[in-house]
């Protein structure tokens, strides 16, 4: 499992408590095995919200919903407590990508959100889209609270990047130098000076983009795939493009499956490498990269994809796959480009990387744009947007 940020491990005012996972609930068929698991989890849950101190509010996330939004109200009139519900999507919108929209389950699904949802004493949503359907098709008034990236989601200083590539170089191929001395203070895109000390960049070096995902059903990976196939086929019929580093992060069901999918691409130019970050490394890979890219589609086109806000903190340009309501984040041409599939991705790739060390690149302008930007960080965003909802008790 991942382990949380070490500033949430650190913090005197969280206290995490552990739901155990139980593995023996694999017997009979897929629905049965559905309804015992919800049960389960529901007893769980209502057993460890009922052994906490006495709480004024309790914030719920939303997916996932079931049991939860139920169970956290039960133990919300047993403690006297406000529920708070942060919808960031809707749990039946994500099981429809597998079960299809009409399955009972995804109804039932349906039914419950809907019910459970209105039980709510306030609603957050993150998108003003999302806000408009609560309130249309649940009956449900919420403020929006975009989501915004932790403090340190930021872009990283030349000397930690080179730390960090060092580390990665150890059982990544990719961030290996390409050529030279292996022994000397250089990674594949950096190098540290003997005498002087100061770290730069490598002459030739590749560019790094960075995708992160889930590997489930709302992200079609393929389409990064096509759009990379295309961009060596440029560079084999003579474009002046860098190569290219791709890294891929995150777990999830599909990766194994994609995985096949790379190992049978042989590429010249392209490296893919899919590892494992501790969770304080990610945001220094995104804040060294030159790239972004996001497959999210929105299950429900209502919601934004946290990792587009967390590379923007990080100052870092984006190429994000179309959906309803992606404009109130990625401002096309600004603060990066939208595209539709793999050949308008691959055109992108090749555009933005074709000047991508010099200071009149597209990457240089939209970089800029995202540092004049100042976006609000998370607490300063809840203090303005939250804390009136709770009448400053806080």
């Amino acid at each position: 499992e991942t382990r949380p940020h070490p500033d949430v491990l650190r913090s005197e005012n969280i206290r995490l408590v552990p739901v155990a996972e139980l593995r023996g609930l694999r017997v009979g068929p897929r629905l049965f095995q559905y309804v015992l698991k919800v049960l389960v989890q529901s007893v769980q849950l209502l057993y460890t919200l009922l052994r906490i101190d006495q709480p004024s509010y309790i914030l719920l996330q939303n997916p996932p919903g079931l049991p939860s939004i139920a169970v956290a109200w039960v133990a919300g009139l047993w403690w006297g407590s406000k529920l708070i519900i942060d919808w960031h999507n809707y749990g039946y919108t994500i099981m429809s990508l597998s079960h299809g929209r009409n399955h009972p389950l995804v109804l039932v699904a349906k039914w419950y959100e809907k019910l459970f949802g209105r039980l709510s004493d306030y609603n957050l949503c993150v998108t003003d889209a999302m806000k408009k359907d609560l309130l249309v098709n649940f009956k449900i008034k919420a403020v929006t609270l975009y989501d915004k990236p932790a403090s340190y989601f930021k872009e990283t200083p030349l000397d930690l990047q080179h730390n960090l590539y060092m580390k990665l170089a150890k059982d990544y191929e990719p961030f290996k130098p390409r050529a030279g001395n292996p022994s000397a203070d250089r990674s594949a895109f950096t190098e540290r000076d003997g005498k002087s000390g100061s770290v730069v960049r490598s002459r030739a070096r590749p560019a790094l983009l960075i995708s992160s995902t889930s590997w489930t059903e709302d992200e079609d990976f393929s389409v990064l795939l096509r759009a990379l196939e295309d961009y060596e086929r440029f560079i084999k019929e003579g474009a002046k493009l860098p190569a290219l580093v791709c890294v891929i992060t995150g777990k999830g069901p599909l990766k194994d499956y994609y995985n096949g999918l790379i190992q049978k691409l042989h590429f010249k130019h392209i490296q893919i490498c899919t590892p494992w970050l501790e969770a304080e490394d990610y945001p220094l890979l995104l804040g060294s990269a030159d790239l972004g890219v996001c497959l999210h589609k929105s299950s429900s086109g209502l919601d934004l994809p946290m990792k587009v806000v967390d590379m923007f903190g990080c100052c870092l340009p984006v190429c994000a796959i179309h959906f309803e309501c992606l404009h109130e984040l990625v401002k096309h041409n600004e603060n990066g480009l939208i595209f539709r599939d793999s050949k308008e991705l691959a055109e992108q790739l090749k555009m933005l990387f074709l000047d991508f060390t010099t200071s009149e690149g597209k990457l240089h302008s939209f970089r800029e744009n995202l540092r004049a930007s100042r976006q609000l960080r998370w607490d300063q965003s809840w203090d303005q947007i939250v804390l009136p909802l709770l009448g400053n008790k806080e």
